[in-house]
């Protein structure tokens, strides 16, 4: 097709042309900042996590002021694979171990109410977003990964999670796939169109008194007494409190913030819709599925039954069948059957990821709060994390008493050198799959 041809400038322009971009609702209309204005709280970045926090502190009575460098949803939050998925990647009895006996089931109640909070924006709000709570399913490919699978829905189960173990003739039933051989059920989860849903934030965030700005990047933070000063191109914003929710976007309004996650590249592609034949045989459900291999390709069906299957990406230029070999390659041992599909998109973005692989929510002290770091499990827990650094420039505990750890800011040592270990990281982890020599070591 002819998007192959020039996908690379697809890909690294500013500008992407997603699945989501293409069939999203038109947000609302949105200005830049022209002029000096005043806030309780400013808000820099329109995405997930800044208009989850927008919403929170507008429904306390806060004045807000939300800038957004390009439009909402330009970052992650219009690129992800649209999943919504409960929990972190430490399982529920990791967590409690990490964090005791007090904290930790907190933590865990926490972490797992998640898609909650995004279907309730949703119904709240009133969001066209294609919201479904289908469920999310993790298959295993291994006898060890079926093991692991098993361990963590029991621990869900302890807790009185709808989740259930899947032998592999049910996870045929539900993916359409005979690659697997077992994995489990998590009915917590769900799928949105993710621009849409952030388009729909934003919505009701003007709805509820936000000042939200289109196409203003914050080019500078300086302190202004008692408060702070966010310079943009055409005008300022002084606030006696600010919320950085930039995630793997931060360019250099703090360095040390930016420093402190490593922006990895994930890659999606969105076949044309699928035959009506398919569709019955292919995620029939409309389940979500993220699999268990190392470097883990996660994938769903859209509202047109295209297949859209998402897995890591890459740095740099490429031609349009580099981008998309791995991905081929993907779908043509998940669903051998379905021969070569054409494709009607194909777009990347990134995704922030930390040390510990958990969010970190932090007080970087005089009035600055931030939340970064989803790990790939953004459209969830930014909702929580946004609604919790509103507390904490509320300075008062969650009302449904959901926590979080507020965590001191540490970059990362030799970040200036985070790519080069990004792609030693996915040679060694695509070894460790056993798809080295399959599909080549770029």
């Amino acid at each position: 097709m002819d998007w192959l041809t020039d996908i690379h400038d697809a890909t690294h322009q500013e500008e992407v042309a997603s699945l989501w971009a293409a069939t999203a609702p038109p947000g609302p209309p949105l200005l830049p900042l022209v002029a000096d204005t005043v806030a309780d709280v400013a808000i820099v970045g329109g995405g997930f996590t800044g208009l989850a926090a927008a919403i929170a502190l507008a429904d306390a009575q806060r004045d807000v002021v939300v800038l957004e460098a390009a439009q909402p949803g330009y970052g992650a939050s219009g690129r992800n694979g649209g999943q919504v998925i409960p929990g972190l990647k430490y399982d529920p009895d990791d967590l409690e171990a990490r964090h005791g006996s007090d904290l930790g089931p907190r933590l865990v109640r926490t972490v797992a109410a998640g898609p909650d909070l995004v279907f309730e924006l949703i119904r709240r709000f009133s969001i066209d977003c294609d919201a479904r709570r289908a469920g999310w399913i993790q298959p295993s490919h291994t006898e060890a990964t079926r093991r692991l699978v098993e361990r963590r829905a029991a621990q869900w189960q302890a807790r009185r999670a709808p989740v259930r173990v899947l032998d592999a003739t049910e996870v045929e039933a539900l993916t359409g796939s005979r690659l697997y051989n077992g994995g489990w059920l998590d009915e917590r989860a769900g799928t949105v169109q993710p621009l849409a849903y952030v388009r729909g934030l934003a919505r009701a965030a003007v709805g509820l008194g936000v000042r939200v700005h289109a196409e203003s990047p914050v080019l500078g933070l300086e302190s202004d007494g008692g408060g702070w000063r966010l310079r943009t191109p055409r005008g300022t914003v002084r606030a006696r409190q600010v919320i950085i929710a930039t995630n793997a976007y931060s360019g250099q309004l703090h360095g040390a913030l930016r420093r402190s996650v490593v922006a990895v590249p994930s890659l999606q592609v969105a076949t044309t819709p699928l035959s009506a034949e398919w569709r019955q045989r292919i995620l029939p459900g409309r389940h979500a599925v993220s699999d268990t291999y190392n470097l883990l390709r996660y994938y769903r069906l859209d509202a047109a039954g295209r297949l859209v299957v998402g897995a890591r990406g890459q740095y740099g230029q490429r031609s349009g069948a580099q981008l998309l070999r791995h991905h081929a390659a993907a779908i043509a041992e998940i669903y051998p059957d379905l021969g070569r599909p054409e494709y009607d998109y194909c777009w990347n973005g990134y995704v922030a990821v930390t040390t510990d692989h958990v969010p970190h929510l932090h007080d970087l002290g005089q009035g600055i709060y931030a939340a970064l770091g989803y790990n790939g499990r953004g459209v969830a827990m930014a909702a929580m994390l946004g609604r919790l650094v509103a507390g904490l420039a509320l300075d008062r505990p969650d009302p449904d008493g959901y926590v979080y750890p507020v965590t001191p800011l540490a970059p990362i040592p030799l970040h200036a050198f985070s790519r080069i270990g990004v792609r030693a990281t996915i040679g060694w982890l695509r070894m460790k799959d056993g798809r080295w020599l399959a599909e080549g070591s770029t």
